[in-house]
């Protein structure tokens, strides 16, 4: 799945590459409203700093998903970002 395969890009090359690798995967019609990318471009996202742009994954990313025990993971991701931690 090139989820994972981005995924394991950025943890080998850091969050901009991660990024670079997931910026192609939207187009994709399986993956465009999947919680997991979204997700995913919020981990690397905060990473370097780019906490607004992580917000806004992170709140997608609870929007597409309906997991209880995933969208209270992001719900916490969420807030350390929020609280700029």
């Amino acid at each position: 799945m090139e989820l994972t395969r981005a995924v394991a890009v950025g943890m080998r090359n850091g969050p901009r590459a991660g990024l670079d690798a997931l910026t192609p995967l939207p187009a994709d019609p399986a993956l465009a409203t999947y919680g997991c990318l979204s997700a995913a471009r919020a981990d690397f996202l905060r990473q370097p700093g780019n906490r607004p742009q992580a917000v806004t994954a992170y709140e997608e990313a609870l929007t597409l998903n309906d997991n209880e025990s995933e969208r209270a993971f992001l719900a916490e991701r969420l807030a350390e970002v929020s609280r700029g931690q």
